[in-house]
């Protein structure tokens, strides 16, 4: 009994944020320590043959032709730095003739980084930093506009089958004219896409693109269709191994050809994955919300009434309801218990102070916001309801336009 007050004393000073990043950072530890004991004892194994067998023919070789080992190693080092600057065994194409510095600086944007072709000057590392800056932040920008999108082009298609639906039993008319400008995006406001749905979608272009590709792949670069399959993953996810890269060699059938396919394959796949990785943290945020629930339900009901101060949307932090209710186009605030205690003369504890302070900061948002669009944005009612406008980050995209994260479910 004891030990219950100890455990719930302390849970109290947890909202529900701080509770589910906890959890969250926890079993990613879990799921990394998962990970890192199966790739051990898959891959160990085959790292000590290598490495017998290297050290074998190191012997054979330094042996064969009267070397020290000494300096063979110093031969095999100097090797290394020469890769480094781009040369190889075989015969590939130049690293930094303007196709091959195209197609790096396509993987520093895109944040795959492949390794393969690094800058080696000094020059070249400090322009490479103000550089990917600018072109990673735009770059993400352009995957979550492309999300964005997505989300709206499948909430189009059900609002019209919906209503081809309806004309075919005689409900809506035939001559009906649908609006335009804001009042299309108005008209989106309740259709929302579920969130596996979408996922779904994203799963099957992913694997149709992850398809083609490796069939493009697998005869050009002389690849299994297995590992033609693995690089389409490592480079979709911006992962970038480097063990595997397209497009490489000095001459191929068709090079023009070849090379605008693998421009389009990569550009398509990155944006697929990307929005997959993202409706999939929205599944994972479900979950942690879910075992965050079954966690409260658990707790006493003293308990229950301190932990998850905050009751929050699924995607939208801060959206609060019963409490307290702030809205940024009065600049008011309407909150019974700080009231209270301020005709009261009694302190308001650092929690109100920094709640009655929201407002102050919202409004200095909207003014931010107005001042950088040039002019005051007029938000209808519905706008401010379906959340289609604020925010350029994955999340602040998905907030309010899938049927999982939307307030008025």
């Amino acid at each position: 009994m004891a030990w219950r007050g100890c455990c719930c004393s302390s849970l109290g000073h947890l909202n529900e944020d701080n509770a589910r990043f906890l959890l969250l950072a926890a079993l990613i530890i879990l799921y990394m320590l998962c990970g890192a004991a199966v790739f051990s004892a898959i891959e160990l194994p085959t790292e000590r043959e290598a490495k017998e067998k290297w050290e074998e023919r190191f012997v054979n070789f330094s042996q064969r032709h009267n070397l020290s080992r000494a300096e063979l190693q110093d031969f095999l080092r100097e090797y290394q730095e020469a890769s480094v600057a781009g040369i190889r065994v075989d015969d590939i194409r130049p690293r930094w003739d303007f196709t091959g510095a195209f197609y790096f600086v396509g993987t520093v944007v895109s944040t795959i980084g492949f390794g393969m072709t690094t800058p080696a000057t000094v020059g070249g590392k400090i322009f490479l930093i103000f550089y990917g800056l600018i072109g990673c932040a735009g770059t993400i920008l352009f995957f979550n506009l492309f999300l964005e999108r997505l989300i709206t082009v499948i909430a189009y298609i059900m609002k019209s089958c919906h209503e081809r639906q309806l004309r075919r039993k005689g409900v809506l008319p035939h001559d009906s004219r649908r609006g335009s400008g804001n009042s299309e995006v108005d008209s989106l406001a309740g259709w929302k896409p579920s969130v596996y749905y979408v996922m779904l979608i994203l799963c099957v272009a992913s694997l149709i693109i992850s398809c083609c590709a490796s069939a493009m792949y697998t005869p050009i670069e002389g690849w299994s269709y297995f590992d033609s399959l693995y690089f389409c993953f490592v480079a979709f996810s911006t992962i970038g191994f480097g063990d595997l890269v397209s497009s490489q060699n000095a001459q191929y059938g068709s090079q023009g050809l070849y090379r605008f396919g693998n421009f389009v394959f990569i550009l398509m796949g990155v944006c697929c994955i990307y929005s997959l990785f993202n409706v999939i943290s929205i599944v994972i945020k479900q979950s942690i919300n879910w075992i965050l629930k079954k966690l409260d339900c658990r707790c006493c009901p003293r308990c229950q009434r301190k932990f998850f101060r905050s009751r929050r949307n699924v995607v939208m932090p801060g959206n609060v309801r019963s409490r307290r209710n702030i809205s940024i186009e009065t600049d008011g605030v309407n909150e019974s218990d700080t009231d209270g205690r301020r005709l009261s003369g009694e302190m308001i504890s650092m929690k109100d102070f920094l709640a009655s302070n929201k407002v102050s900061l919202a409004i200095m948002q909207k003014q931010l916001s107005e001042t950088a669009n040039g002019y005051p944005r007029q938000l209808n009612s519905s706008s401010k309801h379906n959340g289609f406008s604020g925010g350029v980050g994955a999340l602040a995209i998905m907030n309010n336009r899938l049927a999982e994260t939307s307030v008025d479910r």
